[in-house]
């Protein structure tokens, strides 16, 4: 699994870059590989919510990211991680 943590804070990380190059000021963000690839819901928000802090700071065009959330489980799991930032 440690592998595919890489690649899903690589895809975070490359989406905000993207996004910074075109002068985004926003990003809005799916479960990414929590649906039919069952990457674990708890692991992939704790990878998004880490990997999205970090590199905010280096992508400063984007302002606003938004976690589209799709279920209660992947809603809590996203709360958890963000409560866990501090």
């Amino acid at each position: 699994m440690a592998n595919e943590a890489a690649l899903l804070a690589s895809c975070y990380r490359r989406c905000l870059e993207v996004a910074a190059d075109h002068a985004l000021a926003s990003i809005a963000f799916p479960a990414i590989s929590t649906g039919v690839y069952r990457f674990p819901v708890e692991a992939a928000a704790g990878i998004a919510v880490m990997t999205v802090c970090d590199c905010l700071s280096l992508y400063t065009p984007v302002q606003r990211v938004i976690f589209a959330c799709f279920g209660a489980a992947s809603v809590a799991a996203h709360e958890t991680a963000m409560a866990n930032l501090s």
